[in-house]
């Protein structure tokens, strides 16, 4: 019997319905005829794959030292575990509580951790993606402390209220063996002893445990005899305690940074007390109190002094000192500052004995943004050289790109380059955590991500085989000057803080071509060496861009309508740009008013510039006529025809770099040809505007306020043309400096005076992304992602309708670019050869085309400008546009033509070979070429037009209450569609031609603009954003990936045999020296020690269940683990089998009484 699906079924009448939207017209071929479509809904599936970078927000660390593989905790309830290079897995609590502390079975593949909502989890380490086996949740006690021996499976817990309750890990039930805190201490005490901070056993007496309590009070208790043996004493609080490895000496770090050594039989007063960062005062008084040692550790060496480990301790009058760890070694102290504060620190030692000597040869520092590991076997301390990718967030993350499937030398050529930077001065050995496997994945093809920061750094990272690691590293801040005061801050310089901060980025892997823009207005073009050049001169560019806008409140204007494109610019510089049609500013100052002045100062001296990327151009927006330049929203370069182009809600500039002249510079709506339907007119009474005449620069005076000093957080003109004069505050777009970095990438609200400004400000963030939110989806993100209403009442036209019944001269001076495509397509209806073309998108959904006339190459194409024609609108959707593309008849895309790679800098015979350019793909001679598709995707819409004959032969509406934040035509499994990615969190994926949906899943709803500004898709199934301001999702929606992540992802867990345990010697075998073993079981067992109270905690099964547990069950623990199984398995049936027992008791008990009173 033929199987039945129906996927396939809904997928043909999607189809059916998409394709019968359209009509096909006179003179338009049967594209949908012609066009065979092999993606299915079951080439797609959502899943998450790996997480790259630190860990945010770091709480607790723990270390398998026979496995070798770090864990570390975060306050939001993840997990996150590491050995050796490329092997990294991330999991998560569902209650996101913050993790308290983590325990290792070691040499077990499992983890026991301890969260802020009182519950223990049972982690399987021995599948790739950990689930949790077992969780205990308390009711009536909170969790402070845990600690599970070696070999043991007895897990001691201390509470809040000071009593410690025990855990079977295997079963995770409680043992009916307790101590209580007022039997520990001393029957004198009238005061409550306060939290348990720590619990350990004597390395040489399991017998014995060691208790300390918040109040400075320790225990030595007698777990046979039930009944503290010794009670130690001291003033200050506890804050950590650590064994020496023979069992008759402890320490405890104390509150006010003293260190006490007790000797385990004289618990009068201490054996020593010393305050290692204290003064010692002459005349034999005690020592300054100083900040609290909030740990301390103590490991023993076989040939040498012992090492203590401490964190804090320092004095009081170090103010503003950085965190700094304290390691004493004999008679030498060494102060290790820090970057960050310390969150944890452990010392790795050679064995995981506790009552060997210890030989420690690492420390482990967890700090709140980094994670060092420090040499304890070289002098000075040197720390090792880190694998991980953990500096994604050294500067906040501002952008991001995904390229997969690139050229496959550019990987090598990257880290060739990038090689070279890399610092000097870590210690020579291995990483010590080396633990786990790489993954065994079929998928090798090349993956890059270029990430752009705060700072205005670039990081080039290989991203293939699911791993990441940095290739290289460009500061795009050397170009200009740094100005080394306040009194030498520029005039026009707009930006307190961040001044170089990336904005966009746009870059060719086969041309290796990169062209950036930053917060600034200003916008780097790049070339790629092998070789190093000093640069004498760098190149530079001033563009004036402004809007020609006088009468905003005036209600009649004169003038006539622009009727066609200007004539390209003669020439760039701003003096010759100036006309009689400049406007007047009307905020004059003593000074006169801001003109013709950059952000930035490029700098004038000699330029050494490293192999790797290195300055072809730099062009800069100026300030006009005391208006500051506004920031870019748009950028595209094109290698083959050796040009630049960028835009911003003036208007765009087309720059070629080869020249380095500026071609074109136009306003938004001189883009509209004079019998455009889609022009966009002012209504009566007010008139159209003069007309510019033969000048380039679209201009208009905005009334945007001059002291907002960061133009990233200004008000987008779209936004600000809501109404006339409904303008923002300066105070809307001014943050303090931490918040200007950090909140493009952490999400922090922004001080605000009103809910309105508060969300009017995270909406222009998410903006800052460069692709423009139009004012259609303004309603939609306050229903998203705000509760309140978005606009004002008289407002709201606007943001309900695009019709032209509602369009303002002012939206139409506010309509911004929002996206650019190279192609070679046919410019018009008549056309029938294909010629180069730029296709300009903008934020009110229009899609112009202009038409590029490139000279022939060689040398004339240094020597003979290019020219443009504008072709009108070719389309109008719903939304600001987001994507462009185009397809050949057959559905493949047609990328935008690039040249092949060559070094600028190689010798005059290699360049002359290499500079033979290809030519960009001239027009052909030959008549009747084969139809387009040209596809478009806004925040609304998707549609796809023919060509020549322009017209919609596809629509479909993405989304009515939501709106698309990143969209993209990409490839999977060897078939183009496009892929969405929604507000509401949606992700979704149409086919082409068809725009038949193929994949909607509820993935993750916007809940953050870090999402918004980093959320971008590649080739092959892959997309990635910031999940946290130091960490990297990245996620698949390709079956095929998803059907191979298994394979793929790295495994923690590998078979080691279990170190032997230490020789005890003749004598210490002859007389009892040794260390002393417990039946634990015998004396926490249910048969001794009871059963615990059913109302302290309860027991909730794990989605790891039994048969991950099954599963992994294998190699040389199997038989070990198999047993654990079958134990468990019993426990759960007499669980049951007691349940049974107890409700039979509790009727019986009723009939009884029943029984009795019938007898009365």
């Amino acid at each position: 019997m033929k199987k039945f699906n129906i996927r396939k079924v809904l997928d043909g009448l999607t189809a059916a319905s998409s394709s019968s939207s359209a009509t096909a017209q006179p003179g338009t071929p049967r594209e949908n005829d012609v066009v065979l479509e092999t993606l299915q809904s079951e080439h797609f599936q959502l899943c998450k794959t790996v997480r790259h970078g630190f860990p945010y927000q770091p709480s607790s660390m723990a270390f398998d030292p026979v496995q070798k593989i770090l864990a570390i905790g975060t306050q939001t309830g993840a997990l996150r575990l590491f050995g050796r290079a490329g092997v990294e897995c991330y999991c998560q609590h569902e209650s996101g509580a913050a993790v308290i502390q983590l325990q290792f079975l070691i040499n077990e593949g499992a983890l026991v951790s301890a969260l802020t909502d009182d519950s223990i989890h049972l982690w399987n380490l021995r599948q790739k993606i950990p689930a949790i086996l077992h969780s205990l949740k308390f009711n009536r006690e909170r969790i402070t402390y845990c600690h599970l021996p070696f070999q043991s499976k007895w897990l001691y817990i201390g509470s809040e209220r000071g009593n410690i309750h025990i855990v079977n890990v295997e079963s995770f039930t409680l043992s009916g063996y307790v101590i209580m805190w007022n039997k520990a201490i001393e029957l004198s005490t009238k005061t409550h002893p306060g939290p348990v901070v720590h619990i350990s056993d004597n390395p040489m007496d399991e017998g014995k445990l060691l208790i300390g309590f918040e109040c400075g009070v320790v225990v030595l208790w007698d777990l046979k005899c039930k009944k503290a043996d010794y009670r130690y004493n001291y003033d200050e609080a506890i804050h950590s305690v650590a064994w020496h490895h023979e069992g008759k000496q402890f320490v405890c770090s104390h509150s006010d940074g003293t260190l006490t050594t007790w000797n385990v039989r004289v618990p009068a007063k201490p054996a020593h007390i010393i305050t290692p960062h204290g003064k010692q005062p002459k005349d034999g008084k005690k020592p300054e109190p100083c900040k609290p040692i909030l740990k301390v550790e103590y490991k023993t060496t076989r040939a040498g002094d012992p090492f203590m480990v401490l964190s804090g301790g320092l004095s009081y009058d170090t103010v503003g000192r950085r965190a700094c760890l304290t390691v004493v070694h004999g008679k030498s102290t060494t102060v290790l500052e820090m970057d960050y504060p310390i969150v944890d620190f452990l010392t790795l030692c050679e064995t995981p004995y506790p009552n060997d000597f210890q030989e420690p040869y690492a420390v482990v520092v967890l700090l709140e943004k980094d994670l060092v590991v420090i040499d304890l076997g070289q002098t000075g301390y040197p720390i090792f050289e880190s694998p991980y990718p953990l500096s994604i967030h050294e500067s906040p993350v501002t952008c991001c790109e995904y390229f997969a499937d690139c050229p496959s030398e550019l990987i090598p050529a990257l880290y060739s380059v990038g090689s070279r930077q890399k610092r000097q001065g870590f210690s020579k050995k291995e990483w010590p955590i080396s633990g786990g496997n790489w993954g065994q994945g079929t998928q090798s093809y090349p993956e890059i991500i270029i990430t752009g920061h705060a700072d205005g750094s670039i990081k080039f990272w290989d991203a293939s085989a699911l791993m990441l690691q940095v290739l290289y590293k460009l500061k795009t801040a050397k170009v200009f000057e740094r100005a080394r005061g306040k009194e030498e801050k520029p005039t026009a310089d707009i930006v307190d803080e961040d001044p170089f901060a990336i904005q966009t980025l746009s870059w060719c892997p086969e041309s290796r071509m990169l062209c950036v823009a930053g917060v600034s207005a200003h916008v780097i073009v790049y070339r790629f060496s092998k070789q190093d050049i000093t640069t004498e001169v760098v190149e530079l560019l001033e563009v004036r861009m402004q809007c020609d806008f006088n009468g905003v409140d005036s209600p009649v204007l004169g003038g006539e309508q622009t009727s066609a494109l200007p004539t390209p610019a003669a020439s760039c510089s701003p003096q010759e740009s100036e006309s009689p049609f400049q406007p007047s500013t009307g905020s004059n100052s003593s000074d006169g008013p801001r003109d013709n002045i950059p952000c930035l100062q490029v700098r004038s001296s000699p330029l050494k510039q490293s192999p790797g990327y290195q300055v072809e151009l730099v062009i800069q927006l100026v300030w006009v006529s005391g208006e500051p330049p506004q920031q870019i929203t748009s950028l595209a370069v094109n290698s083959s025809y050796g040009l630049v182009v960028f835009g911003n809600c003036n208007g765009l500039a087309v720059v070629d770099y080869l020249q380095k002249t500026l071609l074109l510079n136009l306003g938004t709506s001189e883009l509209y040809s004079p019998s455009d339907p889609c022009q966009r007119q002012p209504r009566s009474p007010r008139k159209p505007r003069q007309p510019s005449g033969g000048e380039l620069h679209y201009t208009a005076v905005s009334s945007f306020s001059r002291s907002l000093p960061y133009p990233n957080l200004q008000q987008n003109c779209s936004w600000r043309s809501l109404t006339p004069a409904g303008f923002c505050d300066a105070s809307d777009g001014v943050n303090n400096s931490e918040e200007r970095c950090k909140s493009p990438t952490s999400g922090s609200p922004s001080p605000c005076n009103s809910d309105d400004e508060r969300k009017q400000n995270f909406i222009e963030k998410v903006k800052v992304k460069g692709r423009r939110f139009s004012k259609t989806v303004a309603s939609d993100f306050g229903t998203v992602c705000f509760p309140f209403p978005v606009t004002d009442a008289k407002d709201n036209a606007f943001t309900r309708s695009r019709s032209s019944s509602v369009t303002s001269i002012d939206r139409e001076s506010r309509e911004a670019i929002s996206s650019f495509y190279f192609c070679e397509s046919f410019p018009r209806k008549s056309d029938s050869l294909l010629s180069p073309c730029l296709l300009v998108g903008t934020s009110q959904g229009s899609v112009m085309m202009l038409a590029l006339s490139l000279p022939p190459g060689g040398d004339q194409r240094l020597q003979q400008p290019l020219s443009f024609a504008s072709c009108g609108t070719l389309v109008r959707l719903k939304g600001g546009i987001l994507t462009m593309g185009l397809l050949d008849a057959t559905g493949i895309l047609l990328p935008p033509s690039y040249e092949q790679w060559y070094d600028p800098n190689a010798s005059d015979e290699e360049k002359e070979k290499s500079r033979r350019r290809r030519p960009p793909s001239p027009p052909s001679s030959q008549e009747g070429q084969e139809a387009q598709f040209a596809v478009v995707c806004s925040e609304k819409q998707a549609k796809v037009v023919a060509m020549p004959s322009q017209t919609c032969i596809h629509k479909h509406n993405i989304t009515e209450t939501s709106f698309v934040l990143r969209a993209d035509v990409v490839q999977v499994a060897g078939a183009y569609c496009i892929t969405c990615f929604c507000a509401n969190g949606h992700i979704m994926t149409l086919s082409l031609p068809s725009l038949r949906p193929l994949l909607d899943v509820n993935y993750l709803p916007l809940t953050d603009m870090r999402i918004a500004r980093t959320f971008c898709f590649s080739n092959l199934g892959q997309a990635l954003y910031l999940t946290s301001p130091t960490e990297i999702q990245r996620i698949t929606y390709s079956q095929e990936t998803c059907d191979n992540l298994q394979e793929m992802l790295s495994e923690l867990f590998t078979p080691v045999e279990t170190p032997e345990a230490p020789n005890r010697g003749f004598f210490k075998g002859l007389f009892g020296g040794g260390a002393q073993s417990l039946d634990r079981e015998d004396l926490f067992g249910e048969t001794t020690a009871g059963k615990a109270s059913r109302s302290l905690a309860q027991h909730i099964p794990g989605p790891g269940s039994m048969e991950g547990m099954k599963g992994a069950a294998s190699g040389v623990v199997g038989d070990l683990a198999r047993a654990r199984i079958a134990l468990d398995e019993r426990g759960q049936k007499l669980g049951e089998l007691e349940e049974r027992t107890a409700a039979m008791m509790a009727s019986a008990e009723s009939f009884s009484k029943h029984a009795h009173d019938v007898r009365v």
